[in-house]
């Protein structure tokens, strides 16, 4: 009997304490719920605002607490500067918005890229990267605003704009680190100009936008088509490449700097530079004697040799049955006699193709009666 009356009695006890509790978790929820905010804290970062290559890295606080002492460290890309060399305490005073610079410690000054990483001992912490080179980035703009600054940002880029079939070829960069030396090779096509023949260097000086011209080597002269690449000598390079046709093409009167002796030429426009892929349709034939085509998108001033063979065949080995100048258009007529031991196929396979190691080339196929087809019209 006394054992049940304790337990009803601290029963009655826990009850009371409950009780409290619970009124006090009710008031605190009354009394505070006019004071919670939903607005998040705010996070401090870091804008990367001036390199010197090998040598310092200068960057802008944001939202930064005050009073604070973060200590600076630098390390390899990717780790987000854990475990980073120690280069500094930076002192947040005040807080907010405040410029710091860093020297770059001796292990990290031939780095492609680096991260840096600030750390307080209340727990803040904020980090960022930047590339190994001499830049000095826009002024820097607020987290939110749209824009950011570290350093280099994007991807170096070219594109083709002149080219003299067997001999030069002009490119125009863009987005290209300031202060590099890039290596420029030449390659067969898909090779993306990796382990190509050396055509020269390209100095970026103050970055962006330059054209450069480059001699092709002898023993890409004859190719239908060429890659072409530069790339520095880092061991995580800068690199751009790009492709194009070996034919004589230009858009206008051309200003260039040729890679090893600068100088000024001019290069007479010629027509556009070749894009896409030559096709021709058939338009007309006469069952056993002759068939003529249209050919749409060629490259100028090009030499096809045409084959007819067996359908399926798209003219692969056939018999060769003429030339075709493709010369100052890019679209034509032109006829071809069928062979004779092609007489009285049902279809036959037709074929035009230059001579380059990496040719031009179209083909179609035609059924074998008389017939002039509506779409050459």
């Amino acid at each position: 009997m006394n054992h049940t009356l304790l337990t009803q009695v601290e029963f009655g006890r826990l009850a009371r304490r409950a009780a409290t509790v619970l009124g006090l978790l009710l008031l605190a929820l009354f009394f505070g719920a006019g004071s919670v905010s939903s607005q998040p804290l705010p996070v401090p970062t870091i804008s990367i605002t001036a390199v010197q290559r090998g040598q310092s890295v200068s960057f802008q606080t944001y939202n930064y607490p005050a009073g604070q002492a973060f200590t600076v460290r630098m390390g390899k890309m990717g780790t987000l500067g854990l475990g980073g060399d120690v280069v500094g305490t930076f002192y947040s005073g005040n807080g907010g918005s405040m410029p710091g610079v860093f020297n770059i410690p001796p292990a990290l000054k031939d780095e492609y890229q680096i991260a840096i990483r600030l750390d307080s001992a209340q727990g803040y912490y904020s980090f960022n990267w930047f590339y190994n080179n001499t830049t000095t980035a826009p002024a820097p703009a607020a987290p939110g605003s749209g824009s950011s600054s570290s350093g280099y940002v994007g991807i170096p880029t070219f594109k083709i704009t002149a080219v003299t079939q067997g001999q030069t070829v002009t490119i125009v960069t863009d987005n290209f680190p300031a202060g590099e030396t890039f290596y420029v090779t030449m390659g067969k096509m898909y090779t993306q100009g990796i382990g190509g023949h050396d055509v020269g260097i390209l100095e970026s000086e103050a970055g962006g936008t330059l054209e450069r011209t480059f001699t092709i080597p002898a023993a890409l002269a004859n190719d239908g088509r060429i890659a072409i690449r530069a790339q520095t000598a880092h061991t995580n390079p800068y690199y751009a490449y790009n492709w194009f046709w070996n034919n004589s093409t230009t858009t206008s009167t051309t200003t260039t700097t040729t890679a090893t002796t600068p100088s000024t030429t001019t290069t007479a426009a010629v027509g556009p530079i070749y894009y896409g892929i030559p096709t021709f349709t058939v338009c007309q034939v006469i069952r056993d004697n002759q068939v003529e085509i249209l050919t749409k998108n060629y490259p100028l001033n090009q030499t096809f040799y045409v084959t007819m063979g067996p359908m399926f065949t798209q003219g692969i080995g056939g018999e060769p049955v003429g030339k075709l100048e493709s010369e100052d258009k890019s679209s034509g007529r032109y006829v071809f006699t069928i062979p004779a031991n092609l007489h009285n196929s049902h279809r036959i396979s037709i074929r035009a193709q230059t001579n380059h190691p990496y040719p031009y080339y179209s083909y179609n196929w035609f059924y074998n009666n008389t017939t002039t087809m509506d779409h050459c019209q």
